[in-house]
């Protein structure tokens, strides 16, 4: 049975990547064939080396929006941290201070938009209704306008602006962070392994707060996972199946990409397409892998349930102890000075 500080691991701030670079696909690659258990290193725009004609590469299309909302009343800095749309101008959202967003409170935020709070829930988070005295009546436009994007809190001062804190195929609004994996793609090596008969498939997973938050309870199985909106779309499930079928590799792009798919698969029908949330929690001893043969994905917190996801999929790989591997791994990672986190190398196990 795991416990959580088995997926602790130590790592000194000058791992910690402030800034990305100015060419996404030249980040560093950790390449592990779990088959002849043999670890290399590339760059990323060779990925394609590792790849062939027939491989299906799932990627995960959603957008983070500009969610931190800085405002000042009284003098006194305040903050919304928008969570989740509940309905049009209703949102689940984080505060800072609390004690400025009590129930019933009227937050002025600007001239003629306030924030009224209709709840507060047990883990501290608001429900709120955004109101509109002149025209404007739409909380997306006003959040769009004047929200922030939120890079993670580990990144301090950057040069990063925020189209580089999203991928560069996002399109479908709804995240508060970025499916980091696939900040390494360009459209230019796209292409590339398109035209070298790679396949590229969408799905969307919104990434929630939950999502980079260090796992509390003392052991793995009493952690309590957070529940992420998906979708996946009708063609992409037919394509997916047809690959499976065929033998043909299926390549996660990041960890939300992995919980749709898994989410999505049965056993007897395959993938089976839908939207909805899901609350997937994978990790070693636990769970058995249906539908991902591959994954390409960043180096993740400490205790966090990402570092638990992979190490799961390196016993699903042939791992007997998963996550002394996994450190293994990351080990040889800071040996070879691979920068880690949001705007850090990546990983590819197949």
């Amino acid at each position: 049975m795991f416990k959580t500080e088995d997926f602790d691991y130590c790592l000194p701030k000058k791992f910690i990547a402030q800034n990305p670079l100015s060419k996404r696909d030249e980040s560093k690659l950790l390449v592990y064939d779990s088959v002849n258990d043999e670890v290399s290193h590339k760059m990323f725009l060779e990925v394609g080396n590792l790849l062939k004609k027939g491989d299906v590469i799932v990627v995960n299309v959603s957008r983070v929006i500009p969610a931190r909302i800085i405002f000042y009343e009284n003098a006194k800095e305040r903050e919304i941290f928008v969570l989740k749309r509940i309905s049009k101008n209703r949102y689940q959202v984080m505060v800072r201070p609390g004690n400025a967003f009590k129930k019933g409170a009227n937050v002025l935020l600007r001239k003629g938009i306030r924030s009224f709070v209709l709840e507060v829930l047990e883990d501290g988070t608001r429900i709120v209704d955004f109101l509109f005295d002149n025209k404007v009546d739409d909380a997306v436009s006003f959040i769009n306008e004047i929200g922030q994007i939120p890079f993670p809190p580990y990144v301090g001062k950057t040069s990063a602006t925020p189209d580089q804190y999203q991928t560069v195929y996002a399109k479908n609004d709804g995240s508060v962070a970025a499916p980091t994996a696939g900040l390494h793609f360009t459209p230019e090596l796209i292409s590339k392994l398109k035209n070298a008969g790679v396949e590229f498939e969408e799905i969307v997973l919104h990434v929630g707060r939950g999502t980079f938050l260090p796992v509390k309870s003392e052991y793995v199985k009493d952690h309590k996972m957070h529940a992420e909106s998906y979708s996946l779309s009708k063609n992409t499930a037919f394509n997916l199946n047809k690959a499976k079928k065929e033998g043909r590799r299926i390549i996660a792009v990041g960890t939300t990409t992995v919980r749709v798919l898994e989410s999505c698969y049965d056993l007897e029908d395959g993938f089976i397409s839908g939207e909805g949330e899901t609350d997937i929690f994978i990790y070693p001893e636990n769970y058995k892998w249906k539908a991902v043969d591959s994954i390409i994905t960043n180096y993740h917190l400490p205790k966090s349930t990402l570092l638990m996801l992979v190490a799961s999929f390196l016993e699903h790989k042939g791992a007997t102890a998963p996550v002394e591997k996994l450190m293994y791994l990351y080990n040889i990672a800071k040996k070879h000075n691979y920068r880690f986190y949001s705007f850090g190398d990546a990983m590819f196990i197949f």
